[in-house]
């Protein structure tokens, strides 16, 4: 799947397209998580539901999408992919994304509330960090500081995908290591800020209307089935799937499954 890249601006915004220029096809949007990039969805990119076109940006510092010097802020995001979605046409379209992806799609939604005619909400949660949680992320700041992606990876890891996963099926935690060394310190170092800044959603997530999607894998250590429970229920009339035999990157780890609840919620959208 080859790159496109936007110029919105002075920022240049990369992502991946499942149908360039086809105006005619609804739009799905999803967000990836923290510390990977638009590449982790490739798998739903190869099985896109007819009449439907995915769009998978990269967040501002990852991938191709360049960084900024001002104070990151979670809302940061939600500006640029308005400004992508403007320059490609798309007017509405269903918005998601995956753990910081999700982040993402909650100040895209308190930023552009009709925007959305679906949310689709992967292990991820509403609140904001707890103390502990900001104190992880100093812990982050430090390592990205001292060991790069690298050791970002090396850390992370052993959270990012379940316990199946990884005695099943080695090669995916070799993809997302790749994905994540692929990132810069900058993008990677912003990120942590903007998610340990950021506010509790609860009144973003309380005031969805449109028809929305939650999952989560099954042995997700960071954001547990319980988390996204409780997320499904503060939106009225939300469908919660659980992964079997996945963590925090279903997509990635168990994809025909992810694939085929995304295109059922897809294909059930008025």
């Amino acid at each position: 799947m080859t790159r496109q890249y936007c110029h919105v601006g002075s920022r240049t915004i990369a992502y991946l397209d499942s149908a360039p220029g086809a105006r005619d096809l609804r739009a799905v949007v999803l967000l990836h998580a923290f510390p990977l990039g638009a590449s982790m969805w490739e798998p739903q990119l190869r099985s896109v539901p007819k009449g439907w076109r995915l769009i998978t940006p990269d967040l501002r510092g990852f991938g191709g999408s360049t960084s900024d010097n001002g104070t990151p802020t979670m809302d940061d995001y939600a500006v640029d992919v308005m400004g992508l979605l403007g320059e490609l046409g798309v007017g509405r379209a269903v918005v998601g994304g995956c753990s910081m992806g999700g982040y993402a799609t909650f100040a895209l939604l308190k930023r552009a509330p009709d925007l959305a005619i679906g949310v689709v909400l992967s292990d991820t949660r509403m609140g904001a960090d707890s103390p502990e949680g900001r104190a992880n992320r100093r812990s982050m700041l430090a390592l990205v500081d001292r060991e790069g992606p690298s050791g970002i990876a090396r850390d992370m890891m052993p959270k990012l995908i379940g316990e199946t996963t990884r005695v099943a099926d080695p090669t995916v935690e070799s993809t997302i290591r790749r994905f994540i060394k692929q990132q810069s310190p900058d993008g990677i170092r912003t990120a942590i800020q903007r998610m340990m800044d950021r506010v509790d959603a609860t009144p973003v997530v309380s005031a969805v209307r449109v028809p929305t999607l939650v999952i989560v894998g099954e042995e997700d250590q960071l954001t547990p089935v319980e988390e996204s429970r409780r997320l499904a229920e503060a939106i009225p009339g939300a469908r919660l799937e659980i992964i079997p035999q996945a963590g925090h990157l279903p997509n990635l780890e168990q994809p025909e499954r992810f694939n085929v609840v995304l295109t059922r919620f897809l294909e059930d959208l008025p």
